[in-house]
């Protein structure tokens, strides 16, 4: 385990066919937390919830066998997994032979859970269920048609602030467009993003112009989302507060991280039209 710049992203590899956990790159958490100034007690609770939509293997027969795979990472492991990675490691079961899909969601969980240090969940969805997945944007207020002018594109969380009010507001915002870039290879990601909160009205324009302001940035899902967080919070002050964001896929893989400072029902995994 080292940094980002040590694994596969931006590298010429080999796709291995046979099960291999050693290609899981694990890459610690702490380094970025750092950067933004979280301790050692964490602001937030949270998740990283990946969806996999290449996973194949072979049965005991050597027939192919498909599924999707919803995997949930805590917020409070001590490891992210970088993408391709993660990517490589799925490819590795496509001529492996298992018994079943509870012998793959062990292997899923087992080595999963070894790279980011801590549980993690797996659902493994078979083809007969694949007609339930659902489709559906994220709730809230749109605030993308706020008519800005925009001229900052790396972050700027000075711009942010609370309208004044006589009464602590509840709402929830949200924005299609969220986009920064890979940490290693510069490549887009982008994604929408959910906040809500209870404090003082949170001025939407200066939201709107910080969410965009991250679109030269690099720096990964999960580490874009903690930033988020963590700006809003130190900017406006909000007694609760929640990040959400659903990035698009990229090598069949989508991670969609919330960090949330209150105890509320853990947000709908249902993909978004860009997913």
């Amino acid at each position: 385990m080292s940094n980002e710049h040590h694994s596969p992203l931006g590298k010429a590899v080999s796709y291995k066919a046979e099960y291999d956990p050693s290609l899981l790159f694990p890459i610690p958490r702490i380094g970025k937390r750092d950067e933004v100034g979280i301790g050692g007690t964490l602001p937030f609770m949270g998740v990283d919830i990946w969806n996999a939509y290449e996973l194949s293997w072979l049965n005991m027969r050597g027939k192919p066998q498909i599924a999707l795979a919803v995997i949930e990472i805590p917020a409070t492991s001590p490891n992210i997994i970088e993408s391709k990675s993660f990517k490589l490691y799925l490819n590795s079961f496509n001529q492996t032979r298992l018994a079943g899909t509870e012998a793959l969601a062990e292997l899923l969980r087992h080595d999963l859970g070894d790279a980011a240090g801590a549980t993690v969940r797996v659902e493994l969805i078979e083809p007969d269920a694949f007609g339930l997945q659902r489709l559906g944007e994220l709730d809230g207020y749109c605030i993308d048609n706020l008519d800005i002018d925009v001229d900052t594109y790396t972050p700027t969380p000075e711009v942010l602030h609370c309208d004044k009010a006589d009464s602590l507001v509840e709402e929830v915002l949200v924005s299609n467009l969220l986009k920064s870039n890979c940490l290693v290879t510069g490549q887009p990601d982008w994604a929408s993003v959910q906040i809500r909160y209870v404090g003082q009205p949170i001025n939407r324009e200066s939201l709107l112009r910080y969410l965009i302001s991250f679109r030269n940035h690099n720096e990964f899902h999960e580490q874009c989302v903690e930033r988020i967080f963590v700006d809003i919070q130190r900017g406006c002050a909000p007694l609760k507060l929640s990040v959400y964001a659903r990035y698009t896929r990229r090598g069949g893989l989508d991670i969609n991280p919330y960090r949330s400072n209150f105890n509320a029902p853990q947000p709908s995994n249902a993909r978004t039209a860009r997913q």
